[in-house]
């Protein structure tokens, strides 16, 4: 394991960005955008989602955290942190690499909003069909 005193990596999803800082404590602090994470996420299973990468690597407690997120809404901000912190666990550890890809933390999801077509409401809806 190198020998540094932060590790940091970037977690992207949908149109957010998270910019994750880990740094070696007891993993009572959890800042993100400067507050406390139970206060910007305050519905249960978003904070539960940023747990899950130190949940499979079992480093519980190992480190505080700091979080700069933009873009997007709640759950997909929550879902890039998840991305960063995995990421910067491998910074940490390359061994944590394997049970980190297994569980589908390392996985960047690509999926975007489709843009909208001229000529219909939506990207899919289209007018109303008449048929007589």
């Amino acid at each position: 394991m190198p020998k540094m005193t932060q590790y940091q990596a970037i977690g992207r999803r949908k149109t957010s960005t998270a910019r994750v800082y880990l740094r070696p404590g007891d993993g009572s602090s959890f800042v993100v955008n400067e507050r406390d994470a139970e206060d910007y996420f305050p519905v249960a299973w978003r904070r539960r989602t940023l747990d899950q990468p130190f949940d499979v690597t079992d480093t519980i407690g190992q480190f505080n955290v700091k979080v700069n997120a933009s873009g997007g809404g709640l759950t997909g901000q929550a879902e890039a942190i998840r991305l960063g912190i995995a990421r910067a666990l491998v910074e940490y550890d390359e061994e944590l690499r394997a049970p980190l890809r297994d569980a589908g933390y390392l996985t960047r999801d690509d999926r975007m909003v489709e843009r909208k077509k001229y000529g219909q409401p939506g990207a899919r809806k289209k007018s109303q069909y008449s048929k007589r």
